[in-house]
């Protein structure tokens, strides 16, 4: 490991393993410490993943304001130390501001000048994954960072940024720590920072998707010694509530059923003493022959006791799951006034375009939630569930694929005809399941609502939340086997969804061609990409050494002739597959829908109505034709401040916007350096108030970039 200090009064660069990286610099320690004295008020930092443990991404700072937003200036811009996709929201404590690059290098910045006080990583081995960004735990003198880096659960002393030794081994915790032996060589990492209560961090965790995918098991460690506290089983064991909707009763034992995990993040109610936890799908996702029954607890928001992992309450938004419709964000806590009276209440978002409000001690719904039915599959040994939950407020923020006609195919498509046929022929049905035919998705696999969550005025109950309005096809393919060598084998079983049995990819929805893919990388590259999975590729650590080989040289053309016996690759393989992402786009990537493809709002959710709606971002192409105001595809979530403006970037043109947030007005708009997919920070040092957001581009399309940006307002003000 690589460790780099710095201070006003010294640089100390250490270069040692990760044994040695754990002995402490006192000297630096004090250095440090000595420049940040005296700790801010609660109310001047972002001292929690989205703003505040309620997860509402709301600052109630108010030098910046509606009338003097457009005079903001870049205050000072930091690079990483590697370029490429930051999906993380930093944190800001004490005057110093700790955050995660695109290559999960951990660093801390003076906040008021973006030097480097800080950071903490190995720069030779180039970790595959994205991270939203850290933690942060105090307890008089002993400070905190904790993050993810692979498997492993780091806990790093927040002044110096080495390992704290008594953490774990050594400064660190393996995440397969209290899963099941089956799962202990099955892909497992963390996307989003840990929930902190008390000394306790809840961690969530994202797993491969597919049958062979480890459980989505809620686990507490201490933040102290690191020592798992508690488990909360999503997929139940006999014996535990919930049980009974696997009609499986062998799911819980992780042989071809896993998932249900938390990977969105999770909210903390620290008064009440309780954790609300999104979850996601089952695994397989999209054919769920071998998981009939409601599936409990995937696709629910659980409400569970932060000491002990108890479940409070519970509610499932998709039941049997066969959409990949996991929960995308934290949900919100905030205070809403029903018939007259305030009520503590938690709100989620879901990738259906659903809000979803409950009293937050009973669970009890705040608008009434009604059994729509649904349609059932046509895919040999499938159940589709019969109904699905809809909230009668409020209304979805955005559109469903059954509100669409011929008459919103794209006008401004090139393609017109053939979009239309592929349109008439897709099921465009409320909750259509797979098919081997086209089921057209929308919202589609990624939402709706997206990881960047929504931000909330949490004393007034206004909501706001952007959306995407991308279509996608989805269709199902029977899994029949092919005589071929052992690594077309497995590349057409684990590989070939994303990006086709031809290796050509669909990178108009994010999928790369691996065409001369061994003339970029390396063979011991390739394994790890297909060991250790990267972005929102899912790894395959259950392939053996041999199995990967078989890959590798199947992508370079020199596999052995050999043909494999279909024993081989059938562990890998359903009696269906899906039949791999593809947007519903023309040849120039325009949606096939009319616009808008993007959108921002404001619910109000005392009463379940919209107070405004708006496209948001622009597509730039058609705007230099000419044609504004069409929306674009958008990653990243909003912040909101008591003095009424809406800062966010999120969208592919590569904007940062402030917006009046009580009308949706425009106000502010700059280029940043990158594409922003990232939730911004709000916080304010010696009186001056910044927002600070990390560019790091790629997602997309969209050119690389590696730069924190902050802006202020300018001396004079």
């Amino acid at each position: 490991m690589i460790i780099k200090i710095r201070s006003t009064a010294l640089v100390i660069v250490l270069v040692s393993t990760l044994s040695a990286c754990s002995q402490q610099s006192s000297d630096t320690s004090k250095s440090l410490s000595a420049e940040k004295t005296l700790p801010a008020s609660s109310e001047t930092q972002w001292s929690s993943y989205l703003g505040d443990p309620g997860r509402n991404q709301y600052s109630p700072l108010t030098q910046i304001t509606p009338d003097n937003v457009h005079q903001l200036e870049m205050a000072w811009s930091y690079e990483t130390s590697d370029a490429g996709q930051m999906q993380m929201n930093p944190l800001i404590v004490d005057g110093v501001l700790y955050g995660i690059g695109s290559d999960l290098r951990a660093f801390a910045l003076d906040a008021q000048t973006g030097k480097e006080l800080w950071n903490f990583g190995d720069p030779y081995k180039q970790w595959h994954s994205t991270s939203r960004g850290v933690s942060y735990w105090q307890k008089d003198d002993d400070k905190r960072i904790l993050f993810t880096v692979g498997a492993n659960l780091y806990a790093l002393n927040a002044l110096t940024g080495l390992p704290v030794p008594s953490f774990g081994n050594k400064g660190a915790v393996d995440l397969h720590t209290g899963l099941p032996a089956s799962a202990q060589d099955k892909f497992i990492v963390s996307n989003t920072p840990g929930a902190i209560y008390n000394d306790l961090i809840i961690m969530p965790v994202r797993v491969s998707e597919e049958a062979h995918s480890a459980p989505g098991d809620v686990r507490a460690f201490n933040v102290i010694t690191g020592k798992l506290a508690w488990t909360f089983h999503t997929i139940p064991h006999p014996g535990e509530e919930g049980y009974d909707t696997w009609q499986n009763p062998d799911a819980y034992k992780n042989i071809n059923v896993g998932g249900a995990n938390n990977w969105a993040g999770m909210s903390v109610d620290n008064e009440l003493g309780m954790v609300f936890v999104p979850t996601g799908s089952a695994a397989p996702d999209f054919y769920g022959a071998n998981r009939h029954g409601a599936n409990l607890y995937a696709n629910s928001l659980l409400a569970l006791d932060a000491n002990t992992g108890k479940r409070i309450w519970h509610y499932q938004f998709v039941h049997h799951d066969l959409l990949d419709r996991d929960l995308p964000a934290p949900p919100n806590l905030l205070t809403v006034e029903h018939n007259g009276k305030k009520i503590a209440a938690v709100a989620q978002i879901t990738k259906q375009g659903y809000v979803f409000v409950f009293d937050r001690l009973t669970g009890k719904p705040l608008f009434d939630i009604i059994e729509e039915p649904a349609p059932a599959s046509t895919l040999a040994g499938e159940q589709a569930w019969p109904t699905q939950p809809k909230p009668v407020k409020p209304k979805s923020f955005a559109r469903q694929s059954s509100d669409l006609t011929a008459k919103d195919i794209n006008p401004y498509s090139q393609e017109q005809a053939k979009l239309t046929e592929l349109f008439n022929r897709a099921d465009k049905r409320w909750f259509a399941p797979p098919s081997t035919g086209e089921v057209l998705l929308l919202p589609g696999y990624d939402g709706g609502a997206e990881w960047g969550g929504a931000a909330a005025d949490p004393d007034n109950g206004i909501l706001y939340v952007n959306a995407n309005e991308m279509p996608w096809i989805l269709h199902m393919k029977e899994a029949e086997f092919q005589q071929g060598t052992l690594g077309q084998g497995l590349f057409n079983q684990t590989c070939a969804v994303c990006h086709q049995q031809d290796l050509s990819g669909n990178p108009q929805s994010g999928y790369p061609s691996l065409v001369d893919i061994t003339l970029k990388l390396t063979p011991a590259a390739i394994k790890q990409l297909i060991s250790a999975g990267r972005g929102r590729m899912p790894g395959f650590p259950h392939l053996s050494n041999d199995q990967q080989n078989a890959i590798v040289a199947f992508l370079g053309g020199q596999e052995n002739t050999q043909d494999a016996s279909e024993q081989d690759v059938a562990t890998y393989q359903d009696r269906y597959q899906h039949g791999g992402y593809h947007k519903f786009v023309d040849s120039e990537g325009l949606p096939g829908i009319s616009p808008p493809w993007g959108t921002l709002h404001a619910i109000d959710l005392n009463s379940g109505d919209f107070l405004w709606s708006i496209p948001f971002g622009e597509t730039l192409s058609l705007k230099a034709k000419g044609i504004k105001h069409t929306g674009t595809e958008n990653y990243g979530g909003p912040v909101v401040t008591q003095s009424g403006l809406l800062f966010i970037g999120a969208t592919k043109d590569g904007y940062f916007r402030a917006y009046n947030k009580h009308t949706g007005a425009l106000l502010w708009e700059t280029k940043l350096p990158a594409a922003a997919f990232a939730t911004p920070a709000i916080y304010e040092i010696d009186g001056k108030q910044y927002i600070v957001i990390a560019c790091g581009g790629e997602k997309l399309g969209t050119e690389k970039g590696r730069q924190i940006v902050a802006f202020a307002l300018p001396e004079s003000n």
